[in-house]
C-alpha cells in the first residue's frame, strides 16, 4: 500500500484525509457561495492535491513524485470538494428561491408544486 500512495495509509489518512479534505470541502463550499460552476472546483482540489504530496514529501518523509500517491490524493479530493460544493449549491438555491425550489436530500432540490394563487 505504501507504494501505491507514496507513504503509509495513517500518514496518507491525516494529509490527505484529514488536512486537505477539510481544505477541499471549504473551498467546494467557498466556490458554491460565490456561485461559481462547479468545473472549477477541479483545479483548485488538483493544486491542493500537490500541497498534500508536498507536506507528505516534507513532514513525512514520503515520496514527493508518486504518481499513483497524487492521483489518489487528486481523486479523493476532487470528490470531497464536488461534494461540498453540491451541498452548499442546494442549501443556497433552496434558502435563495423559496417559491421555486425545496429541498429533497442533502445534494437534491425539486421544484415546488404550483399553487391554487400561482395558475390564477
Amino acid at each position: 500500500m505504501s507504494t501505491f500512495l507514496g507513504t503509509d495509509a495513517g500518514t496518507w489518512l491525516l494529509v490527505s484525509g484529514a488536512v486537505m479534505g477539510l481544505c477541499a470541502a471549504l473551498t467546494g463550499q467557498a466556490l458554491a457561495s460565490a456561485w461559481r460552476p462547479l468545473w472549477q472546483v477541479v483545479p483548485y482540489a488538483l493544486l491542493l492535491a500537490a500541497v498534500a504530496r508536498f507536506l507528505i514529501f516534507a513532514l513525512f518523509d514520503g515520496t514527493l513524485l508518486a504518481p499513483t500517491g497524487y492521483l489518489s490524493d487528486a481523486a479523493a479530493l476532487i470528490a470531497l470538494a464536488v461534494l461540498a460544493h453540491r451541498a452548499t449549491a442546494v442549501r443556497l438555491m433552496a434558502r435563495q428561491y423559496p417559491w421555486l425550489y425545496e429541498r429533497s436530500g442533502l445534494f437534491a432540490l425539486r421544484r415546488r408544486p404550483a399553487t391554487r394563487a400561482d395558475s390564477a
